[in-house]
């Protein structure tokens, strides 16, 4: 293989994972989320799954309206602590890069997710809808069972997101764990196209 060739090849991954990790904000008034794709990637006797989701339109718009449905199930008590390992990677000139954890963005390890959820929905407050309509849990203990959201409407406001994350392809994988297990695992592939 020609030297120059790989020299090209390893400074442009090096220029991009130094570009991913910029974490500069801006507000993205008007984006695009097209080819949004899932599928469980835990063993097969996995105890939390996803069993359906389903988003429309595609694309969907940033800000704009969302129609989403869901259901899984768990066959264990989903309990604090409830870790989740993030892998956030971009297509850059035609590699997968892995975004490092900047500022709780990227590829993370979230040590309690049940945590992070006391602290977005404080415990006493009601579920947000349509959770709540559904009597869908939103605080950890998760018992074990059957969870569905019928198709429901979301609205998707502007937000504010790294510069790196607002435009090219991305591939997620989340691990969830507890008591030093392996619960679930969920890969999603999506892009991101804004002005």
């Amino acid at each position: 293989m020609d030297t120059r060739f790989m020299s090209v090849t390893i400074g442009l991954i090096i220029a991009a994972a130094a570009a991913v990790t910029q974490v500069s904000c801006r507000r993205v008034t008007k984006a695009q989320v097209l080819g949004f794709d899932w599928k469980n990637c835990g063993k097969p006797d996995a105890p939390a799954v996803l069993k359906t989701l389903t988003l429309s339109p595609d694309p969907i718009g940033i800000p704009g309206d969302l129609k989403a449905s869901a259901s899984g199930s768990t066959s264990v008590e989903l309990s604090a602590p409830l870790s989740v390992n993030v892998t956030l990677e971009k297509e850059v000139a035609g590699f997968w890069v892995k975004v490092p954890c900047v500022e709780e963005l990227g590829s993370c390890h979230y040590r309690d997710a049940c945590d992070i959820l006391n602290q977005l929905i404080p415990p006493g407050q009601d579920c947000p809808e349509p959770l709540h309509t559904y009597g869908l849990p939103c605080h950890c203990p998760f018992k074990a069972g059957s969870y569905s959201l019928p198709q429901s409407d979301f609205y998707l406001p502007d937000m504010d997101l790294p510069y790196w994350l607002t435009n090219g392809n991305y591939r997620v994988q989340g691990v969830l764990g507890g008591q030093g297990k392996e619960l679930g695992c969920l890969k999603v592939a999506l892009s991101i196209h804004s002005d």
